[in-house]
């Protein structure tokens, strides 16, 4: 057993108002590891969840990055996600976001490396305290859009111990899932059930869409992708108008908001 931590920076840029989050074993406010080197000699690991390395966190309103941290199964963490790896260039440490922007962004990812920390009764924890984590889970969900390839990790990696708390059936799994947004849009819909209806079958449908491969011999830029993302997002702020589209996302209705790093897919900034 291990505590797993979960931190922010800004993504990609210092004045995004979205974060890159990432998960390690250790605290880097006791202990800022300078390189991954430095991690692996002290027998320590570290998510990159499709960034870089970062010696510590840190945004505006939160200078050292520390968003939770939980108890979790190292080993089952370290076989849902490789740890110590950049997810770019090896595909073990992407999880079952098999391609950033389309399946998931870092929030995805660092949620399926948290998934470790799920205890008998109690959910995992989960990066929803990242900014801009409400757009991310009604785009791509809490673990990304690979259902299928996610509930097989799952299955796979359930093995990596022989007392396990993982679900022990693929219906329980199913049933359990954490949907942050859902929960999230519940809460603060609450007194509105028709318009939280709405909402959530507008998002069913935001899903399967975005789960649809883009037609085209190579696959999507940045830019592509955030236009599409900010197209669903703008069909979210008609159907439930400027305040409540505030209320749940966090954001004035029509900002526009990339959500998809460029940086990750090696493409300059805009």
């Amino acid at each position: 057993m291990s505590t797993l931590y979960a931190w922010v920076v800004p993504a990609y840029s210092s004045g995004s108002p979205v974060d890159h989050t990432w998960v390690t074993t250790y605290d880097s406010r006791q202990q800022p590891y300078r390189d991954i080197a430095e991690v692996k000699q002290a027998g320590e690991d570290n998510w990159y969840c499709w960034g870089s390395f970062h010696p510590t966190g840190g945004t505006p309103g939160n200078p050292d990055g520390y968003i939770g941290s939980q108890t979790g199964d190292r080993g089952i963490a370290e076989c849902l996600v490789l740890p110590n790896a950049d997810s770019n260039t090896n595909a073990a440490a992407r999880g079952t976001i098999f391609t950033y922007g389309i399946d998931g962004v870092c929030h995805q990812l660092a949620n399926q490396v948290l998934y470790a920390t799920k205890a008998n009764g109690s959910p995992p924890m989960t990066v929803k305290a990242a900014r801009g984590y409400a757009i991310s889970t009604f785009l791509y969900g809490t673990y990304g859009l690979q259902h299928a390839a996610w509930q097989s990790k799952l299955q796979a990696c359930a093995g990596v111990q022989p007392m396990t708390r993982l679900p022990s059936s693929t219906e329980e799994r199913v049933e359990h899932l954490p949907d942050d947004f859902e929960n999230h849009a519940r809460q603060v819909l609450s007194e509105k059930p028709e318009l939280l209806d709405k909402l959530l079958a507008l998002r069913a449908e935001v899903n399967t869409f975005a789960a649809q491969k883009v037609p085209g011999f190579f696959p999507p830029d940045a830019a592509l992708l955030n236009a599409r993302n900010q197209h669903l997002l703008d069909q979210a702020a008609v159907l439930l108008g400027p305040d409540e589209f505030r209320n749940v996302f966090g954001i004035e209705a029509g900002e526009r908001i990339d959500i998809v790093d460029p940086t990750v897919l090696g493409q300059p900034i805009e």
